[in-house]
């Protein structure tokens, strides 16, 4: 290994991870019912009703996840009414939201590698223009694809605590 790298690594160890961003992501997103909601966001799916069909989650877990959803700002509530019914709101996803597509894609591709069944995977997403699977790749700045883990170096950055 290039002691640059290892040197790079070295001073990694030496920084706290008490304001880690994974962390700070897990507080938000970590938990099964809120990765549900998401995917069907992703789907169109915006009424109550039709998430908690979809999902399967408890109405009250529904619930709870939809306002810390709204509250981070991930998903918006917009008023719907259908005739002779009461006002109500839909939940429709946000920039800040949609920022996590890629990460709903990274976790189905997991899921797909490892845990589908035999027959392969529940769904396969496809480019809308020309119909080719859609993959994700890593990739630094200067477009150079980085394939995993070993090709990549962790450095302290602007947010770093020694």
């Amino acid at each position: 290994m290039r002691e640059d790298v290892v040197a790079t690594m070295r001073d990694m160890r030496r920084y706290r991870v008490d304001n880690c961003s994974i962390e700070r992501t897990l507080a938000v997103l970590g938990e099964k019912w809120t990765f549900l909601v998401l995917r069907e966001a992703f789907n169109g799916v915006r009424r109550f009703a039709d998430l908690q069909t979809r999902t399967g989650a408890p109405r009250q877990v529904l619930s709870a996840r939809l306002s810390r959803l709204v509250d981070e700002g991930l998903l918006r509530k917009v008023p719907y009414q259908e005739p002779g019914q009461r006002q109500r709101d839909e939940y429709r996803l946000t920039q800040k939201g949609l920022d996590l597509y890629p990460i709903m894609i990274a976790l189905m591709h997991w899921g797909d590698r490892y845990l589908a069944e035999p027959e392969g995977p529940p769904v396969v997403v496809t480019h809308r223009d020309c119909g080719a699977p859609v993959t994700l790749h890593l990739m630094c700045e200067e477009g150079h694809e980085a394939g995993g883990p070993l090709e990549v170096t962790p450095c302290p950055g602007p947010g770093a605590r020694g």
